[in-house]
């Protein structure tokens, strides 16, 4: 079942995997934001095992702080965004994308 969605609770807010809740996205994000978070998110947990590989602790430590500014974008992080309203949920996508495009 590759790439097929995780199980959600029923109030929507958590994704479940193997038993365990983590957030899930906010549902509201426009594809273009959902699109560029996560290429963001996968190229910074691409540099986290690279850093890793390599020993680099700089570069691990700046990987992670892109894994979770990308993270917050999507609403993984930080403030839940079911308490956030559409203007504060703009600006936390907005946000994060101009760290990461700015990164």
């Amino acid at each position: 079942m590759a790439g097929a969605d995780p199980p959600r609770t029923p109030d929507g807010r958590w994704i479940v995997v193997d038993g365990r809740r983590w957030r899930a996205e906010d549902p509201t994000l426009p594809d273009d934001v959902r699109t560029a978070l996560l290429h963001h998110l996968g190229v910074a947990r691409w540099a986290v095992r690279t850093s890793r590989k390599a020993d680099d602790a700089d570069g691990l430590a700046r990987a992670r702080s892109r894994v979770g500014a990308a993270k917050r974008g999507l609403g993984e992080r930080g403030d839940p965004w079911w308490d956030q309203d559409d203007a504060a949920r703009r600006v936390r996508w907005t946000a994060a994308l101009a760290e990461l495009e700015d990164g």
